[in-house]
This record gives structure tokens, sequence and C-alpha cells, in this order.
């Protein structure tokens, strides 16, 4: 199946990988249970999760791309291309 994670990415102790975008979620290939700040964990056995960093997703720590509605922050500068 296409979009299974590959049985020896399963196995215990397997590295996950992890894309950091700059304006974006984290990517994690699955399944991936996340511990939260108040100790519950959350489980999804997706091949590939976004996780939310900026903390505007109603569906919290997945990503709903809320963060796209954003406006600039100081920080941010428009792309030159």
């Amino acid at each position: 199946m296409p979009n299974s994670p590959s049985d020896d990415a399963c196995t215990a102790g397997a590295a996950r990988r992890v894309k950091v975008q700059r304006r974006g979620p984290l990517l994690v290939e699955g399944p991936v249970e996340v511990e939260l700040e108040d100790g519950t964990t959350v489980f999804s056995d997706r091949f590939r999760v976004a996780l939310c960093t900026c903390r505007r997703s109603r569906r919290f720590p997945w990503c709903d791309t809320s963060h796209r509605a954003r406006t600039a922050g100081p920080g941010d500068e428009p792309s030159k291309d």
C-alpha cells in the first residue's frame, strides 16, 4: 500500500523523520504518539502527521492549516520571488 509505513520503519526504536518548515507545521512520519503538556497522550496511525507549532489549530496538536490565515508578523519577511 503506497501510504503505509514500511515494516522496518515501524520497528521499536526506529528513527522517525521530522521535517521542519519555517512557517508551517512539523511533519512527522507516523505512526506517532504525542504527549501533551498536561500528560495526556494522543495517537495517530497515519503515514505522516502534521503537528501544529502555532497553536491556532482547533485540533491541536494536529495541524488544521489555521496558520495560513495569520498575517505576517515582525519576524516574517515576504518572499522576494
